[in-house]
């Protein structure tokens, strides 16, 4: 199946997902990959704001703020992602393709200083691999990272698939994180 049939499959049932559902999911994903040694040792985290049914992250923002750690937030800014320093999720604002994303004024953090990053996907597999919305933003983004940072895939159960197509230059997760699962991926670049 290709990427594009892929993406259009998730994405219609993850629209498709009852509210209640949707919070479950994402309150069992959130507290899955609170018990992850890496975010616990992490000081600056990047998270994602969700949209279209996306798993929730309020929960690891508010439990990275809590223990003093650092949260980043994306914002699209000429064409490429630019995290900025978020200590409250209002701060948060309709943005670019309607997702929330800090302001203008809101302090800015080359992604380099996160110890890591928890990426939004369309669907990921257990070697690592994701498939996003199709606009290369955090492919680009991620492949310009020297590899420090800790990286997790986050998504429901349904998203995780045994294999998705992949191309030479995408970044692999290191984790992926579903509301029953943790995988670790050995290996992962």
């Amino acid at each position: 199946m290709s990427k594009g049939a892929v993406r259009s499959e998730l994405m219609a049932r993850r629209r498709g997902l009852a509210p209640d559902l949707w919070r479950a999911a994402s309150m069992a994903a959130q507290q899955r990959l609170l018990t992850l040694e890496p975010f616990r040792q992490a000081a600056v985290i990047a998270l994602y704001a969700p949209i279209q049914q996306e798993i929730d992250t309020a929960e690891l923002f508010d439990a990275a703020v809590a223990a003093g750690k650092q949260v980043l937030y994306p914002q699209v800014r000429n064409g490429q992602l630019q995290f900025r320093q978020v200590t409250e999720l209002r701060q948060l604002a309709g943005g670019a393709y309607g997702i929330p994303e800090p302001g203008l004024s809101d302090r800015d953090m080359p992604l380099e200083q996160a110890d890591l990053i928890v990426v939004p996907g369309v669907a990921f597999d257990l070697q690592g691999h994701r498939i996003g919305f199709g606009k290369g933003y955090y492919d680009r983004c991620l492949n310009r990272l020297s590899g420090c940072a800790a990286l997790v895939g986050l998504c429901h159960d349904f998203q995780l698939l045994d294999c998705i197509p992949s191309e030479a230059h995408d970044i692999s997760m290191q984790y992926v994180v579903t509301e029953s699962r943790l995988i670790t991926i050995q290996g992962a670049t």
